[in-house]
């Protein structure tokens, strides 16, 4: 099986002094009720490349060992990030400070600045992906709208429940094995 992982939320935290809710209302926005995000401006990208410092972005532990769990379980596993291209340099020093990269079979950023949604949906289609969890449930919900041959996970801290067909709410890695 072909299972992908998104970086932000899943396996790093955000920093501990931004609220969740601010960093999404920055960087997403609806227009017409069609899903699209934001490019951060010049001076966004340098206050940005400042919260990217390993030391404000801490691993989420429990996840990181999860999935190390599951790892050794004879599947292919896709790191599919959304980052934008200012962000590489910090991406990849982070990556490779929690050692993250080691049992991924291929890591994908979104370093060319795409619509993330669109972004992810190209490489989940490229990669035969059948299974994908992330945090950013507006986008699963397009995911899981324009892909219903693939099962898609919502990583929360409240509920594990079916949200339609091929989309469900879980709050650990683990559970999307079950």
């Amino acid at each position: 099986m072909k299972i992908g992982f998104d970086l932000d939320k899943v396996f790093i935290d955000y920093p501990p002094f931004i609220p969740g809710k601010l960093i999404d209302k920055l960087y997403k926005k609806k227009a017409n009720g069609v899903l699209e995000y934001r490019i951060p401006s010049k001076p966004e990208q340098f206050l940005r490349l400042i919260t990217h410092y390993s030391k404000f972005r801490p691993p989420i532990e429990k996840n990181i060992r999860q999935f190390k769990a599951l790892a050794k379980n004879k599947n292919q596993y896709y790191l599919i990030s959304s980052r934008f291209g200012f962000l590489k340099n910090k991406t990849e020093a982070i990556v490779k400070k929690y050692h993250i990269e080691e049992e991924f079979d291929g890591m994908y950023f979104n370093f060319s600045n795409d619509q993330p949604h669109l972004f992810k949906q190209e490489v989940i289609r490229k990669m035969g992906v059948e299974r994908y969890i992330d945090d950013d449930l507006a986008l699963l919900k397009f995911l899981s709208k324009e892909n219903k041959n693939i099962q898609f996970f919502w990583l929360n801290k409240k509920s594990n429940r079916k949200l339609k067909s091929n989309l469900f709410a879980v709050t650990q890695i683990s559970d999307i094995l079950k």
